[in-house]
């Protein structure tokens, strides 16, 4: 079972991942659910997501893009970003595009192989929660946070740079 990291806390997940196999008859199955759905599913079964009653935002995948997303985004109380290995880094850009140039205000959710050494950096690039893989341990994981003082680059959680902060 994956655990889920906010507000430096493990937490219970009110959401739950769909994936590209998944019909939209499990939108009917359990209508007051909260859905985490692959963009492709978003755009795909777009009028039985306005049908459901629990919420549904969406998750994008490391190749996908902010801008093929189709609905405004303060409609979308979070957005997960998906780290398919964890060498790859293009969600954490896509992650400071959303809180930099985008100004989401929204959560931006990390799924995927998210593992403890990431978490540190993944703040600094706006993430706010963590869904951690199975094999982690979670009070491990809530210490990565802690794991350095200052940062030298500018970051969404300090813009200014350490030259700048002297």
């Amino acid at each position: 079972m994956q655990s889920l990291i906010k507000s430096g806390k493990v937490i219970q997940d009110r959401w739950t991942l769909l994936q590209d196999a998944t019909g939209p008859e499990i939108l009917q199955a359990v209508p007051e659910k909260n859905f985490i759905v692959p963009l492709n599913f978003w755009k795909l079964y777009n009028s039985e997501i306005e049908a459901h009653l629990g919420n549904i935002t969406i998750w994008l995948d490391s190749h996908e893009f902010v801008d093929e997303i189709d609905t405004d985004l303060s409609d979308l109380p979070m957005i997960a970003l998906n780290f398919p290995i964890f060498s790859d880094g293009r969600p954490y850009t896509t992650a400071r595009e959303l809180r930099e140039v985008l100004n989401y205000r929204g959560e931006i959710r990390a799924i995927g192989d998210v593992l403890r050494d990431q978490l540190f950096y993944m703040a600094q690039c706006g993430f706010d929660s963590y869904l951690i893989r199975h094999d982690q341990d979670p009070e491990a994981c809530i210490k990565a946070f802690d794991d350095f003082q200052a940062t030298y680059q500018g970051n969404v959680l300090t813009p200014d740079p350490l030259f700048n902060r002297r």
